[in-house]
């Protein structure tokens, strides 16, 4: 592609697609597959997500397509309950993962992130002088308000979150129904991240893994979209409550608008405006088609900063 700005925008695509036991081809210049009731076009240059279950094939020229057209393929386990892998998003620059990766590293810049996303989850206001610590005790209590909330309404009984991923049909509905609704917003959520050039394991509030920063950005919207949603579904009473739930969910986040939301909160988080003032701030590569820049160290005789171009000729260069 000689132009990134050809990439189709991530707000303007359709949320994901669950495909099992089928072989993916190019077709003219989207994808199809093929599975045993035929051969199914799937016009890739609309899809932010494709999740690959289990027995699925597909072709060198498929994930070309796919990737020339900005859409994260994840290579996900039945039912799409297991992350393995995930391919890179559009974007080539830089810019976006250096300021995640900055704001990550300051405890300072850090904290004041973390705090933004706890209060984008209370749309009455927080208290200013409440600690970080009592923050996550109402989040708590929020979180199992919504569980008791979605139960009184749909008459669904619940006792807990509780589910063993190596005993997965011994949950019962309502926790099914969570965690396939989960999965569905954490993939979509990763593609959002992909697609803008943040990195899925740099996260602020949870850490250690490489999702962190999809938990993060999923939290936001949980409550409010996958928990009343796995309630309903689970009142249907239903044996395939798997695939009910991730097709509800695509039509939720379709209708509350979730993908025209994820970036722009993400922008929101990392805005600077309000932040604490830190020195030290990286030069942001804002060209997305030439090679990189080289980082030089600060040595007595040559200032902290990088070679443009990808080629670092040095002092002593003839």
């Amino acid at each position: 592609m000689d132009d990134l700005r050809q990439l189709p925008r991530f707000e303007d695509s359709l949320s994901y697609l669950y495909i099992e036991h089928a072989r993916i081809e190019q077709h003219e210049k989207a994808i199809a597959v093929h599975d045993a009731s035929g051969l199914t076009p799937v016009p890739c240059a609309a899809l932010a997500l494709l999740m690959l279950g289990p027995g699925t094939a597909i072709t060198h020229a498929a994930i070309k397509a796919l990737a020339d057209n900005n859409c994260t393929v994840a290579w996900v386990g039945e039912e799409g309950l297991r992350f393995y892998a995930a391919g890179t998003g559009g974007t080539r620059g830089s810019s976006a993962l250096l300021r995640q990766a900055r704001l990550m590293s300051v405890p300072q810049l850090r904290l004041a992130v973390v705090m933004r996303m706890y209060r984008k989850r209370f749309p009455g206001g927080l208290d200013a002088n409440l600690t970080l610590q009592q923050i996550r005790g109402m989040e708590g209590i929020r979180v199992r308000e919504a569980y008791a909330a979605a139960s009184r309404k749909t008459g669904v009984p619940w006792t807990g979150r509780n589910y063993k991923r190596g005993d997965w049909a011994s949950a019962d509905p309502v926790n099914r129904a969570l965690s396939t609704g989960n999965a569905c917003l954490y993939g979509l959520v990763q593609a959002a991240i992909l697609s803008a050039g943040y990195s899925p394991a740099l996260g602020f509030i949870h850490t250690g893994k490489q999702l962190s920063f999809v938990y993060d950005i999923a939290d936001l919207y949980k409550v409010d979209l996958v928990v009343p949603t796995a309630f309903e579904v689970a009142g249907w009473q239903s044996p395939s409550v798997e695939r009910l739930m991730r097709t509800t969910c695509r039509q939720k986040f379709q209708d509350t608008r979730l993908m025209q939301r994820i970036l722009p909160d993400i922008v929101e988080l990392f805005d600077s405006t309000g932040l604490p003032v830190v020195t030290d701030d990286p030069v942001w590569d804002t060209e997305t088609s030439a090679p990189g820049a080289l980082w030089n160290p600060s040595v007595s005789d040559q200032s902290e900063g990088r070679s443009e171009g990808g080629v670092n000729y040095g002092p002593d260069a003839a």
